[in-house]
């Protein structure tokens, strides 16, 4: 096995552009194209990674399009975002002002009712009691509900501005024309539910991990004077544990103990236009993240190889969601 056999490159892709280490910085990424490092020293000093890989993703496009325009394209685009850090442009969390100050047990209560609305939850569905270790948001200090929302806002504006970026991405297809004959996948989910900030939050998510009392807070005040430094390139951020519950509605528990199913179960939405009628509606049929590959190979009419330069393969593991198109 080489050093790059397992990079993207090494695994069957023709182009990659991105990083390769988890919790990777919005502000200062390492990043590599190819195996070739990224240099860092024209960049913007506005610079973001998600704008950036819709940037990329687009021009490679216009390259694959303009080069090969009757060759059907794969591109699995990974931002990372919602996983820590939380990094946002401040005039995105400025959009999100006072937004949360009714805290997670409200947001909780809110999202539930949006759920049922939606139809992606019983109708009957009903909230567990809020876990001990998480404190009432009533129970807190005025500085306390200050600080807290804003780690919400920002969370929010990180959200909101990769949405805008994947968005920027969809735009493209749609103007080129090829959007109505593109499947696209959409999973939204890894560690927007991860409670890993504790009670505190924490602007030091590795910090945090390392300490060994288990967290490394900030003092509360000093956080309250300086909250336009939240989300910003000087923090490695993640918010407390009530908004990751509140977002792993309606489980019990967050990403950590899996079992529970808070960040574990996420959203999916399918678009393909000129083969799914009926846009919008949900599917109730259960499906894991491992069914995605069987999918896309059965719509390309592509079987998996039993054998790769002599080598026999595992059989594929997963199931076909293609019949839920129906």
């Amino acid at each position: 096995v080489g050093p790059f056999d397992n990079w993207p490159t090494g695994r069957g892709f023709e182009y990659f552009y991105g990083f390769v280490g988890g919790d990777s910085d919005q502000w200062r990424p390492a990043v590599y194209e190819g195996t070739t490092p990224v240099s860092t020293l024209d960049r913007d000093p506005g610079y973001l990674l998600d704008r950036e890989l819709a940037d990329r993703a687009i021009n490679w496009l216009h390259n694959q399009q303009g080069a090969f325009p009757n060759k059907p394209f794969f591109m699995y685009y990974a931002p990372g975002t919602a996983h820590a850090p939380h990094q946002a442009p401040p005039d995105w969390i400025a959009r999100f002002s006072g937004r949360f100050d009714s805290g997670w047990d409200a947001l909780r209560r809110d999202i539930l009712a949006r759920q049922k609305a939606l139809g992606v939850v019983p109708p009957d569905a009903d909230l567990p009691p809020r876990p001990a270790q998480i404190p009432a948001w009533d129970s807190l200090t005025d500085t306390e509900r200050r600080v807290h929302a804003r780690y919400m806002e920002v969370f929010a504006a990180v959200l909101a501005y990769q949405d805008a970026q994947f968005g920027r991405v969809l735009d493209e297809l749609e103007r080129m024309g090829v959007a109505d004959n593109t499947l696209v996948m959409f999973i939204q989910g890894d560690n927007g539910a991860s409670g890993e900030g504790g009670p505190h939050g924490t602007l030091n998510e590795l910090a945090h991990l390392s300490s060994t009392k288990g967290e490394h807070p900030v003092a509360i005040e000093w956080l309250a004077a300086n909250l336009d430094v939240l989300g910003g390139p000087d923090t490695y951020q993640g918010f407390s544990v009530g908004w990751a519950y509140a977002t792993s509605t309606p489980f019990p528990w967050v990403k950590q103990v899996a079992s529970h199913l808070g960040g574990v179960r996420n959203p999916l939405v399918v678009s393909w236009p000129s083969r799914i009628e009926g846009g919008g509606a949900v599917r109730e049929q259960y499906h894991h993240v491992i069914d995605i590959v069987p999918t896309l190979l059965e719509v390309a009419r592509v079987s998996p190889p039993r054998a790769v330069d002599g080598i026999a393969q595992q059989p594929l593991d997963g199931t076909s969601m293609a019949y839920t198109f129906d």
